[in-house]
């Protein structure tokens, strides 16, 4: 299985998720909604902090 492409797959899913929460929010007026800026930047700045929460996605270590 290749990290690497699982990262930018997530990173892809991570943006459009975030912008439909926040396109959403403005849609109903329901604040909530707004959170969906917290996964946006995640998507945006390739940092996920449910990655490390879970140490699930993190690329494996070269060890020389």
């Amino acid at each position: 299985m290749d990290v690497n492409k699982i990262r930018k797959v997530c990173r892809v899913v991570r943006i459009v998720v975030g912008l439909a929460l926040i396109v959403t929010g403005v849609i109903t007026g329901i604040y909530w909604f707004y959170l969906g800026v917290i996964p946006l930047i995640a998507g945006i700045v390739n940092f996920c902090p449910l990655c490390i929460i879970t140490k699930k996605c993190d690329l494996p270590q070269d060890t020389e």
